[in-house]
């Protein structure tokens, strides 16, 4: 495999990089600092100047719904070039200056091409995975790979999913967890630091695209894992729960249908777990307890077609889930359920929000509608209460072929950090002020 590294490198940005970026709010991961789409941002600019918010930056991005993340005043995101393979490039947040960025051989196509997957930083490491299972730990320092494995092919996987591979690493303590939903693995935990493989799941059932959650159980930890359905009425998809130390399946719900499903699980407080589906396929929500022998029990709580999420999962606050459910058939727009299952309000297609991303921060909830425009909402169950909007990925008269190809589609995650959200399309990646 031949590796291509390009280094960009002056002595601005040689400063910039000596320097303690102590104040940020880093978003390290998929879905921020604690993995469920909140952001400890204050001073949210409660009002935008009529343009929309200011743009810090732009830059040039390749095709895909892959988001960023943000560490210490670097900006991580993987790009892609079909032809060519994965790009992982290192962007200065107050700047948009290309640092540097790792790039490697991985060609090929899928239906709705290009990068899946937020990477995750920690300390001196960036992790990434590409569309076809190509997992790295790349030194930040030095910009070279401290490990490289395949995800995919490693446990016996052939031809490669239909919308290709799609995790964000999810780090617990020494170990870097990723679904491998590959026929002689389900979930595999490797060393961090070295690579080293220590543990794997027996494969817990078809392909799909959801990456590892965590949630909380009796005061525990379990790694949570939503797999898919069999299509056309087989077998059903699972819920599973693992023991993160070492990947023991300690409980399943084996009554999920769902033969695409993206959305992580979402943890509702109380061992109770929400998973959504796109198509049509709505939300289960269960509960999980620890009974008294050590075992576990698994109880659904509610079953719905009228609420769901299709790529992000649902935001959880003050009792009542935020989600945007637009789907193939089914454009309910950002939708607010309650605990207890009861749909409090849809917006439907006035204003229209289909597989965009969303973020709580400062009490307020930051969120792209899929396609151009950024709104500022204040979550109220009694009703749809938007408090600014403005478009801020306008295609139009871009002789980009791209832009008349894909149209805007930001369905990628966004991430929000020192104040600044970072919103990518088909075309480019911008970096906008949100906060004081």
């Amino acid at each position: 495999m031949k590796v291509n590294q390009r280094i960009i490198s002056v002595p601005v940005i040689a400063l910039m990089l000596c320097t303690a970026h102590v104040s940020a709010q880093d978003w390290p991961q998929f879905l921020g600092p604690d993995r469920n789409s909140r952001s400890p941002q204050e001073n949210v600019l409660r009002t935008w100047p009529e343009g929309g918010p200011e743009v810090l930056w732009t830059v040039p991005v390749g095709i895909g719904y892959g988001g960023p993340a943000v560490s210490e005043g670097k900006v991580f995101l993987l790009d892609r070039d079909d032809q060519v393979g994965d790009n992982l490039r290192c962007f200065d947040l107050s700047s948009g200056d290309e640092l540097w960025n790792f790039a490697y051989d991985a060609p090929g196509s899928v239906m709705f091409p290009g990068t899946r997957s937020v990477p995750t930083v920690e300390g001196n490491h960036v992790y990434s995975c590409g569309p076809y299972g190509d997992l790295y730990c790349i030194d930040i320092n030095t910009h070279k790979p401290v490990w490289h494995k395949n995800i995919w092919t490693d446990y016996g996987g052939g031809e490669i999913p239909t919308w290709a591979i799609t995790q964000c690493p999810l780090i617990y303590g020494d170990l870097l967890i990723v679904a491998s939903q590959a026929p002689r693995a389900g979930v595999v935990a490797y060393d961090k630091l070295t690579g080293e493989v220590k543990w794997t799941t027996p494969p817990l059932g078809p392909v799909g695209y959801v990456s590892p959650a965590i949630g909380k159980v009796s005061g525990e930890d379990h790694v949570v894992m939503v797999t898919a359905s069999g299509r056309g009425g087989g077998e059903a998809g699972k819920i599973v729960g693992i023991e993160p130390l070492t990947g023991k399946v300690l409980w399943e719900y084996a009554d999920w249908v769902c033969s695409i499903p993206v959305a992580s699980a979402v943890d509702a407080g109380e061992g109770r777990m929400l998973v959504t589906g796109g198509y049509e396929l709505g939300t289960v929500m269960i509960r999980v307890e620890k009974r008294a022998d050590g075992g576990y029990g698994v109880e659904e709580l509610l079953k719905t077609e009228d609420f769901g999420a299709h790529t992000k999962p649902p935001i959880l606050h003050e009792g009542y889930f935020y989600a945007q459910y637009g789907t193939n058939n089914k454009r309910e727009g950002l939708v607010c359920m309650g605990m207890d299952g009861q749909i409090m309000w849809k917006t439907k297609r006035d204003p229209d929000f289909n597989k965009g991303s969303m973020i709580l921060a400062d009490g307020l909830i930051l969120a792209t509608d899929g396609a151009k425009t950024l709104y500022l909402i204040e979550p109220d169950p009694s009703g749809f209460r938007p408090i600014a909007s403005a478009e801020m990925l306008e295609a139009a008269g871009s002789d980009d072929p791209r832009a008349a190809r894909h149209g805007t589609q930001n369905w990628g995650p966004i991430a929000l950090s020192d104040g600044l959200l970072l919103i990518r399309d088909q075309i480019q990646m911008k970096c906008v002020r949100v906060a004081e």
